[in-house]
């Protein structure tokens, strides 16, 4: 670790040594003062970090041998580093880079990435240390994972693919999961029992071969990447989640673009056809082909809506607004007799907070079928406030009550 610190930035030092000292680790010294008293042999010498020169922040940080204070260090380390990108001007960004500043500007990426890296069997990267150099990095490699259902509910690795840039396969292998398998999941992985009983390599030696990538800034790609590096067991700050980087135009709520979208409306071609099981390296390959055509080709991260995605919206009504004291099973009695329907799912969506309204989504089996039940509510027209058609709708419950709820639609009644 001495040479990765020795390259590290004093900014870097200082906020480490703060984090110890606010956490009260203490390391082979003990801690910060007990280092300084013993470095320095006077009482009097500074305790502020910004008065220290580069060595004594070094030689401090240096005294923590324990995997869980490194992991600790590291994981600090990576967050300043991805805490400096989105406080720098993007101007001077590498192609590569504005895709890692697209995936951690995305408003879910603190929760995605958010990994608690603090046990044995986990790898931190130690990038952080060497916020520079590492930044300047245009390096890529692709990463996919098969899992399975554990004993104990949690997703076990089973295979793993990795290619490059030239998109050369550099890993393929199976992996013995150190839990007992209860599902192999094999209509989706394609992986069964037998293979895995060959399987020779553990976690740890797929974390061994990745880990030179890792320490000199390589940038991890993948779609849905949190998931890959959480059965890993990886904490990395430079990636390109294709999931986050790319988005619908025109969709009125936020919604994830799946893999197989992405490469028919961006590389012509299905990377995952119906009835036919995942393939890690093919998926691999796609995410590092997605990103290669904004890198190189400049293509738009932005998408329009496959037509059986706008179908599938189309086939929704939207019923919001609805108060806390009406039961479901009421609910959708009066969704049968205002629509005159009961061919229909009926999705419900909790309340944010205990007595407060919630919300569902009717789902029939054709954008036809919704246009018609919204029309056969009897009551005027209005819109919300997007412009979208809308219907107030008065009932009464069981108990006497009466209360009211929207009826709204998806699309614009203009829309293609």
């Amino acid at each position: 670790m001495e040479h990765k610190l020795a390259t590290a930035e004093n900014e870097v030092l200082e906020e480490l040594v703060k984090l110890v000292q606010s956490l009260g680790l203490r390391g082979e010294n003990g801690g910060w003062k007990q280092f300084l008293d013993l470095h320095d042999n006077n009482s009097k010498s500074p305790n502020d970090t910004s008065k220290r020169s580069h060595e004594d922040l070094v030689a401090f940080v240096t005294t923590f041998k324990k995997k869980e204070d490194l992991q600790v260090l590291h994981s600090h380390a990576n967050f300043l580093l991805i805490d400096n990108l989105k406080q720098e001007s993007p101007d001077k960004d590498t192609p590569e880079q504005s895709l890692v500043r697209l995936t951690v500007e995305h408003p879910d990426y603190s929760l995605d990435y958010s990994f608690k890296p603090y046990s044995e069997d986990w790898f931190v990267s130690d990038v952080g240390m060497k916020m520079l150099d590492v930044m300047k990095s245009t390096e890529m490699i692709a990463v996919d994972c098969e899992m399975v259902l554990c004993e104990d509910g949690t997703e076990g690795l089973v295979r793993v693919g990795v290619v490059d840039r030239e998109l050369k396969v550099i890993l393929d292998k199976f992996v013995k999961p150190n839990k007992p398998v209860v599902d192999y999941r094999t209509e989706i992985t394609g992986i069964t029992a037998e293979d895995i009983e060959n399987a020779t390599l553990s976690l740890a030696d797929i974390q061994e071969t990745l880990q030179p990538f890792l320490s000199k800034g390589t940038i991890l790609v993948g779609h849905s990447l949190n998931k890959d590096l959480e059965v890993l067991k990886i904490d990395h700050p430079r990636v390109i989640d294709t999931a986050l980087v790319f988005k619908y135009s025109n969709v009125r709520k936020p919604r994830r673009v799946s893999l197989n979208n992405l490469c028919k409306s961006i590389l012509g071609y299905e990377v995952r056809k119906e009835g036919v099981s995942h393939d890690c390296v093919n998926d691999a390959t796609a995410a590092m082909k997605l990103a290669l055509a904004v890198v190189e080709k400049r293509a738009d991260t932005t998408i329009p809506p496959s037509i059986e995605m706008l179908e599938a919206e189309k086939s929704k009504l939207f019923v919001h607004k609805i108060p806390h004291n009406v039961p479901s099973e009421e609910l959708e009695e009066v969704i049968c007799q205002e629509f005159l329907s009961g061919e229909f799912t009926l999705d419900i969506k909790p309340a944010k907070t205990q007595r407060g309204c919630y919300c569902a989504f009717v789902v029939f089996n054709s954008s036809k079928e919704a246009d018609e039940a919204f029309e056969n509510v009897d009551v005027d027209k209005g819109q919300d406030s997007l412009g979208l058609p809308q219907k107030l709708i008065f009932f009464k419950l069981k108990s006497g009550s009466r209360v009211s709820i929207f009826v709204r639609k998806m699309f614009h009644d203009d829309s293609a």
